[in-house]
């Protein structure tokens, strides 16, 4: 067994798949269903008795099972299940390992959809959350009770990049028997979670990894047992619930995968240049690249060195209104969209407490930390991030957020 530390980027170079014709990108495979040689085997398949062969594509298909082969090589995990989009993986998953009369602990500051799937949807099946401050570890401890089955956390959370101790987090649930769920999508390949101790990973495809904004996916990396039980034909969430990624784009994700090292270094130094200049200006920026960040010592610590500290990064305006005026002029002066997502190469720049965090209610964003005038920025893939940052600070200048 190798000695060497585990490296995202290296396990993805690794991979081959030679097409069925020999090419250097597997085939696609465009069937919904598949043929076998003999009914035994189709039986032996749907009983669970055999491994390897594809059934149904709601179930499996060669392409998305090529996506899954390399998410679980990103992540280091035994085996990854693609899903038709990251709150297919998250709902999956959490309907998978809980069931009625079941608890969930979760980090108060996540991702409005994952908010509201636990806050309001999975209360339907008398499956209940607490939401609470994933930096403080009691209140983590006190919050669990004899239901709780699962610790979910985001490493970094949408959107105030707070960043959470993994290792910490994995220790308490392993204390008390839970599965720690981690939604890694922030920040792929910069951190490893299953090698913290995470027992279950989560993405959502459609940001980074696939990074061209122009398709949706997600996905589920954890332990053979698990993801196989996700897909099971009488019990599995993911089989039932029907959450399945086409054919056609888990081949072109898997093709953006093998560019992501090199994506993931310009989006991180380009935030990092951003956040430092406008530190230096004195505006309210959060970035973990700072030594102003709560965790900066614990992201660097926790992360693979080469990577950077991400391309997210937010500004704090004040005031809904100026926020909007800013956003405006930056995307008329051609720096970037005022959208939703992340990951793109271009930047993107969006309100979060009115969009993606807008399902959480407004005292509780207040009790979090969630201004109003809140700016969450994808930073993109800027040849020039000084220009870019003159192109910035001209824009600020205008709606009067500089003097």
């Amino acid at each position: 067994m190798s000695n060497t530390p585990f490296n995202p980027a290296n396990a993805i170079q690794d991979i081959q798949v030679f097409g069925e014709f020999g090419g250097v990108n597997p085939s696609i495979t465009d069937s919904s269903t598949y043929t076998y040689l003999a009914g035994r085997t189709m039986e032996e398949v749907f009983g669970g008795e055999r491994e390897g062969c594809y059934l149904y594509s709601r179930h499996l298909n060669p392409s998305a099972s090529y996506l899954g082969q390399a998410l679980a090589k990103l992540e280091n995990t035994e085996v990854a299940q693609v899903t038709a989009s990251g709150m297919g993986a998250v709902s999956a998953v959490l309907m998978q390992l809980c069931g009625a009369g079941d608890h969930i602990v979760s980090s108060r500051t996540i991702y409005g959809g994952t908010y509201a799937f636990m806050k309001h949807f999975l209360p339907r099946f008398q499956i209940t959350t607490d939401f609470v401050d994933v930096n403080n570890l009691e209140a983590i401890r006190d919050a669990i009770t004899p239901n709780t089955k699962v610790l979910y956390c985001e490493v970094l959370s949408n959107p105030l990049l707070e960043v959470a101790d993994i290792r910490a987090l994995a220790e308490i649930a392993k204390e008390h028997n839970l599965q720690l769920v981690v939604d890694n999508t922030f920040t792929p390949m910069i951190f490893s979670p299953i090698e913290m101790g995470a027992d279950i990973v989560i993405h959502s495809l459609t940001k980074f990894i696939n990074g061209a904004s122009d398709t949706v996916g997600g996905a589920v990396c954890g332990s053979k047992e698990f993801v196989h039980s996700l897909i099971d034909v009488n019990h599995g969430a993911a089989m039932l619930l029907g959450p399945t990624m086409d054919s056609l784009r888990a081949a072109g994700i898997l093709k953006n995968l093998h560019t992501l090292h090199i994506r993931m270094k310009q989006h991180s130094y380009n935030a990092n240049y951003l956040a430092h200049q406008f530190e230096e200006l004195g505006l309210r920026v959060l970035y973990p690249g700072l030594e102003s960040h709560p965790q900066h010592e614990l992201f660097a610590e926790m992360a693979h060195p080469e990577f950077g500290f991400g391309g997210m990064m937010t500004l704090d305006v004040g005031e809904m209104g100026t926020a909007y005026k800013l956003l405006e002029a930056m995307q008329n002066a051609g720096i970037g969209y005022l959208a939703v997502s992340l990951g793109y190469y271009k930047t993107l720049f969006s309100v979060s407490g009115a969009s993606t965090s807008s399902e959480i209610p407004e005292d509780e964003q207040e009790q979090m930390g969630l201004s109003p005038g809140l700016i969450r920025f994808s930073i993109g893939l800027d040849n020039d991030i000084e220009r870019t940052f003159e192109k910035m600070v001209g824009c600020m200048k205008d709606v009067g957020v500089l003097q």
